[in-house]
Formats: C-alpha cells, structure tokens, sequence
C-alpha cells in the first residue's frame, strides 16, 4: 500500500502513520472490522470501529482515485494527448472533480459548434481574440471569409471563433472551480408544481412553489424535491444569481473595454448560459444528492443499530399472535428456544360466541405449553387483540407484550422462511416471526433486508449500493458485538459472524445437526471449509453456554486462553475459579502478562470479560403498555398525554407509536425546550416517551405530537451511557487519540455513538 495513502489518511482523521499502516495490512490480510477492533488492539493503538471503518473507505476511496487517474492517463497516452505538465497535474490531484476538470479538455467528445468552428480554420482567430491585444476584430475576421468552408462573412467567422472561446471558458480548471464554489454558496433550490399535476401530486404540497439555499437545504428536503422532479409532479432547478457568475468568468477572462475584449465577453456570457450553468447545474445536483444521501443512510444505518440492539425478552416459552379482523388471528406456540410447537387459528374480533371459545382455547394453551409471555402484533386488530388477551385474566407471571411486526410479511415470503418452514404457510411463518422478536429483535431482524424493517428515510431514493454496504456494516457490528450462541443460532445470524459468512454458517448448522451440540469453540475445527483464518476471526464471536471449557461462553478468544490458564496457575486457582470470586480477580497484576504481542488493552478486555462472561451488553428488558381506550386515530385528540415508543428517527423529527396504527410526528421543533440540531440526542429507536397531543388530520392520517416537557416511560438512553460509563471506568486502557480535522472524510467520526 502506497505510503503517501497512509500519511494522508492520517492527516486527515489525525492518526499516526503506524495505526493506519496496521489497520490496513489487517484488512489486507482479510480481517474483519469487529476481529481488529476488539482483538488486534495492539497493533492499532485501539482503534475502535468507527476509526477501522473510516480507514477502510478512505483507502478504498483513494484506490479509486489512483484507477481512475490510471485510465485518464492511459487514454491520454494512446491518443498522444499529454502534453507537457498535465502528467504532474494529474498524478497531483488529489479529488476526483480535479482529475475530472483536468481531463475534460483531452475527453473524447460529441460533435459540437466548437468543433465545428475548429474545422472551419477558425482556431486561430479565436486565439487572437482571446489574447485581447489591440486589433480590429471585423478585419481580422475577414482574412477567414471562405465560402467554400461555409464562413460566409466576418460575422460568422466571429460567431464560430467565440463558440471555441466559450469551449475555452467551460471547458476551464479555474473556472469551474470558481463556479463551483459559487453554486454552492450561493445558488438555490427552486421547486415548482406542474400545474396539471397539481392534484395528483398533492402530498408534494410543501414544494409546489418553494425556494431555499443549496448550502442549508437538509437531506430530507432534497430528497423529496428530487423525488417529486422524478416522479413528474414538480421541477426542479439549482440556479445562482446570473449576475453574479457572469461577473466571475468576466473577472477571469475579460482584460479590457476594447473591440477584442466585448467578442470575448460575448463568448463568457454565452459559455455560461449554454454550457457552463447547465454543466454546474448538474454537478451540484449530483453533490447534493450524494451529501443527502450520506446523511439519509449515516440516519438509517443508526435507526438500525438501536433497533438490533434493543432489549431481548430472553428465552422464554412464547404464544405470538398476528391479528386479524376477517381472517382470525394466527396463534403459535414456540419453546425457549425458539421452535415452533404448535399453531392454528383463533376469532375473537367477530362474535361474542367466537371471543368465548377463543378464550377457551387461549388459556388452554398457555397452560399446555407453560407460556411465559405472550406477544401480539402491533397491525391491524393488534390493540383489539390486546385489549382481548387483558379480559381474559391471565396469570400476572404471563407478560404481555405489543411487537413491532414490520418486515414479518418479508420474512414470511422469503426463502430463509420457506427453508425453515417449508410445510406451513406465510401467516404461520409471520406469527412465529412476532414472537421470535420479542425473544430476541437481533437474532430473527437479521433473517429481514435491514430496507424492509421501517426505520428508514427515503431509503429507496439513495444509493443503493452504498445504503447496503452501510446496513450491512451496521449488522455485522451488532451481531458481533452481542455475540451468538453457536449451538441455536441460525445460518442468518452465524452468516454475519466475522469470518463466516453465508456457506460457512450453512455448513456449521449442517455439522450440527449431524453430530450435536459444539462442546467446545475448538471442535469448530471439524466443520469442512472452516480454516484456520475463518477460526481465527470467528472464535472470539461465537458462544457455548455449557462448553467443555468455561471461558467458551465468554468473549475471550481462544488465543488467550493460555495468558487466562496462566493467571488461574499463578493464584493456585482453577480458571472457573477465576471467573466466579472477585477478590481473586483483583490480585491479577496485569502487567506480569504483559508481551509483545499482548498489552494492557487485550489483557484489561479479558479481566472484564471474565467478571461477566457471556453478558448480553443489551439493556435488560422492560414491559410497555399503549394507553387505554386509544386504539385508533379516532380515539385521538388534540391535549391527550400518551405513552408511546418511537419507531423511526429522521433529519426532521421522531415518529412514535401511541397504539393506534398510525404513527405520529413530533418535529424537531418540539422534542425538547432547548435547541435539538440532531434528534438522535434526545432519544433513541425503540424508546418509550410521553408524548402530548398537537394536531390530528384525520383526512390525511397525519397526528402531530410534542415530547417538550415530557420525561421518557423509561430512559433507556440514559442508563446506557451511565452503564458504559461505569464500565469505562473499571477498565485500565491507553486513550485513543480522538481529535479531528475539518476534512470532509473526518465527518465519520463525529457524533460518534458508543
């Protein structure tokens, strides 16, 4: 890897040479984002997550650049194009928007009126206009009158030399520099309806006659502008004042008031408004949408982590029910550990004889399979069906639980789905996804396109190649970062384990289900494929509850048993000894174990671990109930205080579920009393919050909610950082350098999440 990659990398995100240098020889050598983050400390100075990941995109960036400049610079030499200089340029630029203005001159091109002039003779004249000395630019046209190559007159020798000056003026490094600048600092966004669409695209109502600055305009509002212009319902434009731009190109290439200098001028304006505007127009349009794009995903991939991380009920017998009105409610049974039991159909929305018998069957049920929570789905008949299962008085050990069934109806028409349940149909399938995510959101979420799960913004208007790379980071770090449990886990969540991936988490459940249970992290060996490289980076993630060896459960990696054995030897102890009685863990000296390959932050990691081997790092689980009575929108009115539980989080606000199938709005504007730039610091998905009542559209199905004022049901957020900041505290670690520059790149690691 280039070294002048890897001095630039850590300019710009203000890192030594050497943890750049290591993390890319460790991505290199195929090692994953969550292997070096937690067990290649050593080698990057801990680098956590977001440094690792910032790294790599940047290097990947920059091995774009370098294969872009490659091919402009092949090009150029076939074509015999490279003249003195523009090797250095290019192999100096150090963005892609120069490399591409440097190119744009030597780019093949269509025919244009430039070219035209060009093959007419008229190049020269050009030149003698542009270089502005005194002269009589009519007489000198004339010596390019010829007929025969249809230049008729002065006047049109003139014409077609300006059309090449204009190619000059847009085809310019400095200028489209300046220009660029210029658009982005003072051009606007104008949005207009087309009138004949005006009631067909009625939901695009707040951008049928709207202006703002291209600078400011947030990504939610680009998006959507973008959207209506696609979907032909607005135009839109990014225009600057003109006066402004033409003063700029003048500034730049007109040097008088004489004769030469107005041809010249002539041709600055008419580069502008035929060439030039239309070229920049394009650019920033594509600049915003990437820099929208950016934010909409960093929203999205976010949203995603929380929801993945919220609290698991845990292993539990569970009956789940997916309402319905006409059809019934479909009820299954599944066992702790997830496998379905039983399943059939129950009618309590239909008829008080119905609601008798379903009754019936419901308590029979939980007494059968020992039910210990119930979960019901939150669409449509999720609030009635609630409101049945309380009537019937259950036993107060049954908790009752409303889940968030977004994504189940893909799941349950998916091909994971149909695999592990080829003999029963999408309802069935659906239900058993309802109550698996209540047992634990990571494990069954990840059988789900992150797209499909709801805690997006304009999720299918933004790359989609780069919204995938980002969610399926964002998977890969909660999955390892809670850890799985080999011995249940299926082929979707072990495919997302760091070195697995998807045929290696097919082969280790078919080894399973031929030989049992893993007894121990090393028999992970046997599985065909699986090397030692995939061992290496998987072993540490991967969980045995009741394995052979203790410290199998925990995320201590394999390759530091040894150290660990070393530490129960010296105490006279056994390493279960180790892990259970706190005052033998407080005579470790850690330094003793110190090497050259293992330091303090490895071996601080393994003390921690061994007081709490295998903890779920999750927040503990806590129950929830919507408010009674208000069970749909109707319900709703203006002044009502209500619990609820945010689903979704965007630029421009936080929905939350009050319970009656329609989530509501609390803008920005109204999460706190003090100013909120991002709503990310006020809550977090699957929050509970108090909301008050603002406004309900009941045409548009729109309710508007306020949390100002309002303390949260339960703040998860809160007890989080207070846990981590307690544990920090218990840890001895070398402090990361964490100070950053205001290159762009950096972005990534501000806001940073714990």
């Amino acid at each position: 890897m280039s070294q002048i990659h890897v001095q630039k990398i850590a300019q710009e995100l203000r890192l030594t040479p050497q943890q750049v240098q290591a993390t890319a020889e460790l991505l290199d050598e195929g090692a994953t984002i969550p292997f070096i983050a937690r067990y290649r400390k050593e080698a990057t100075g801990s680098l956590d997550e977001v440094a690792i990941t910032a790294i790599r995109d940047r290097l990947n960036q920059l091995a774009e650049l370098d294969k872009r400049r490659e091919a402009i610079l092949k090009s150029l030499e076939e074509r015999g194009q490279l003249p003195d200089g523009l090797k250095e340029k290019i192999l100096a630029a150090e963005t892609m928007v120069v490399l591409e203005d440097l190119y744009l001159p030597y780019r093949p091109k269509r025919r244009t009126r430039a070219t035209v002039a060009r093959e007419k003779g008229l190049e020269p004249l050009a030149q003698r206009l542009f270089e502005q000395e005194e002269m009589d630019p009519m007489a000198e046209a004339l010596a390019f009158v010829d007929p025969e190559k249809r230049v008729e007159s002065a006047d049109d020798a003139l014409a077609g030399a300006r059309d090449i000056i204009a190619e000059w003026v847009n085809e310019d490094q400095t200028a489209r520099a300046r220009m660029r600048d210029f658009y982005f600092l003072k051009a606007v966004f104008k949005s207009k309806v087309i009138p004949e669409k005006m009631a067909e695209g009625i939901k695009y109502k707040d951008y049928f006659d709207w202006e703002e600055p291209v600078s400011t305009a947030p990504s939610h509002r680009v998006l959507a502008m973008r959207r209506g212009d696609k979907e032909g319902f607005l135009t839109l434009r990014v225009l600057p004042p003109e006066e402004e731009a033409l003063s700029i190109l003048e500034t730049l290439f007109v040097k008088g008031e004489g004769p030469p200098s107005e041809q010249v001028k002539m041709a600055v304006h008419d580069s502008y408004k035929r060439l030039l505007s239309s070229s920049m127009e394009t650019e920033i349009r594509l600049a915003t949408k990437k820099r929208a794009d950016e934010e909409a995903i960093k929203v999205f991939a976010e949203n995603l982590r929380q929801l993945l991380l919220a609290p698991p009920l845990g292993q539990k017998n569970v009956l789940a029910i997916d309402p319905g009105f006409r059809t019934g409610c479909k009820v299954v049974c599944l066992d702790r550990q997830g496998k379905l039991l039983h399943h059939e159909i129950i009618y309590p929305l239909q008829s008080e004889s119905a609601a008798i018998e379903a009754g019936s069957k419901i308590r029979e049920i939980c007494e059968r399979f020992s039910i210990e929570a119930i979960a019901v789905g939150n669409g449509t008949g999720g609030r009635e069906t609630e409101a049945f299962i309380r009537s019937l008085n259950l036993s107060k050990e049954i908790q009752l639980v409303m889940v968030n069934e977004s994504g189940a109806s893909v799941y349950s028409a998916s091909e994971a789905a149909r695999e592990e349940f080829p003999d029963q149909d999408v309802t069935v399938r659906g239900a058993v996804s309802i109550g698996r995510r209540l047992m634990d959101p990571l494990a069954e979420l990840v059988k789900i396109d992150p797209k499909s799960i709801g805690v997006g913004q304009y999720q299918h208007d933004v790359d989609q190649g780069a919204l995938k790379n980002s969610l399926d980071d964002i998977v890969i770090s909660c999955v390892n970062h809670v850890g799985v449990e080999v011995n249940t886990a299926s082929k979707q969540l072990l495919s997302y384990v760091s070195g697995l991936g998807p045929q290696l988490a097919r082969g280790i459940v078919e080894y399973r289900n031929q030989h049992g249970p893993f007894r121990s992290r090393e028999a992970l060996k046997q599985v065909p494929r699986l090397g030692p490289k995939a061992f290496e980076q998987a072993a540490g993630f991967l969980r045995i509850r009741d394995g052979e060896n203790p410290l199998d459960r925990s995320a201590v990696h394999p390759e530091s048993y040894p150290i660990v054995d070393a530490m129960a030897r010296d105490l006279g102890c056994t390493v279960l000894d180790l892990m259970r009685e706190e005052k033998l863990r407080e005579r470790i000296d850690l330094k003793q174990y110190v090497s050259d390959k293992v330091g303090l932050p490895t071996l601080s990691d393994i003390l921690s671990e061994l007081a709490k081997p295998g903890r779920d790092p999750r927040e503990q689980f806590e129950t929830f109930h919507f408010a009674d009575g208000v069970e749909k929108i109707e319900d709703v009115r203006p002044g009502m205080k209500l619990p609820g539980i945010v689903t979704n989080i965007t630029a421009f606000g936080v929905f939350v579920d009050i319970g009656v199938h329609q989530d509501g709005l609390v803008h920005i504007s109204e999460l706190s009393n003090r100013f909120i730039k991002n709503p990310a610091e006020v809550v977090k998905v699957h929050q509970k919050v108090w909301v008050t009542v603002l406004e309900v559209d009941l045409e548009r199905r729109r309710i508007s909610l306020s949390m100002k004022g309002s303390q949260p049901v339960s703040d998860g957020a809160s007890k989080g950082k207070e846990k981590r900041k307690e544990e920090k505290r218990q840890e001895i670690r070398p402090k990361q350098k964490n100070t950053f520059t205001n290159n762009p790149f950096a972005e990534a690691f501000r806001n940073r999440r714990p």
